[in-house]
């Protein structure tokens, strides 16, 4: 995995899974999820600017990226809430930023609203939060079900082709960016692996119920041409009616996948949200 040389790429076991991260900078810790298909490759350039003051860590969650997939876990929300605990607990972590984008979102939020005590700020991105999913996330989630479409879907092409679909600035996707979130899903196996993961949702409603209790500080910021997440809007102002202290900004020429179309811009918003709150 090609990152700038001051990030540094690691490994951790979980349980006797291998699972991946990459850090940069010292100081408070910001943690930063990734979602489908993705890894924490995504967040490479945003966290250049967030690093020059805090530890940034980017995981790749089991099934994704550089970490190991075993086909015989569930990659259920619970699953992934064990995953983020013990894995805080071995880097000595106890409190952090979260910042959740995509699939990120429900496996993060669940985490956070079972350990509120351990979340300083949040910070959304382009992702899921409510329990009534869009038609086309419904599509989506049924597709992963169709014989032949599915092993297409996490297919090194059908990957290509999720991420061109997600971005507006194509251009930012060359031939080696998209080659480091293919590689890992050459192996079909891997590919059953990551149909896994949006199977097993059940928790958002958890998240719906208790999202509101955070009296942390909030930043929401969204891509505006988001074809994956085509409600994006209507659900970032829910959570602004939700949590009234959060800090809204939409970005306009932007899709869904925000951290390869405007880097620099996302990481910089939340380097100065982090200072400011």
């Amino acid at each position: 995995m090609s990152v700038p040389e001051s990030i540094s790429s690691n490994f951790i076991d979980i349980d006797g899974v291998k699972v991946h991260y990459l850090s940069a900078g010292s100081g408070e810790c910001v943690l930063l999820i990734h979602g489908w298909p993705t890894c924490a490759y995504l967040w490479r350039n945003v966290m250049l600017p967030i690093a020059k003051n805090y530890d940034v860590i980017a995981i790749d969650l089991p099934a994704f990226g550089l970490s190991d997939k075993p086909l015989n876990q569930t990659y259920s929300l619970k699953y992934y809430e064990s995953v983020l605990e013990k894995f805080l607990d071995q880097l000595n972590i106890s409190q952090v930023s979260l910042a959740v984008h995509d699939l990120g979102g429900p496996v993060g939020l669940k985490w956070a609203v079972r350990n509120p005590q351990r979340i300083k700020r949040l910070i959304l991105l382009n992702t899921l939060v409510y329990t009534s999913f869009s038609w086309a996330v419904a599509l989506f989630v049924m597709a992963t079900r169709v014989p032949l479409l599915n092993s297409w879907m996490a297919s090194p092409k059908g990957i290509a082709k999720a991420m061109r679909f997600g971005v507006e600035n194509k251009k930012n996707l060359t031939p080696e960016v998209l080659k480091n979130y293919c590689e890992p899903f050459r192996d079909k196996k891997a590919g059953k692996a990551l149909l896994k993961t949006i199977h097993d949702l059940h928790g958002v409603g958890e998240i719906q119920r208790k999202l509101a209790n955070f009296d942390v500080p909030v930043r929401l910021i969204y891509g505006e041409n988001d074809r994956i997440l085509p409600g994006i809007a209507k659900t970032m102002q829910r959570v602004q009616k939700d949590l009234p202290q959060a800090q809204l900004t939409s970005i306009p020429g932007c899709g869904h996948f925000l951290q390869e179309d405007q880097p620099q811009k996302i990481g910089e918003l939340i380097y100065e949200f982090l200072q400011n709150s």
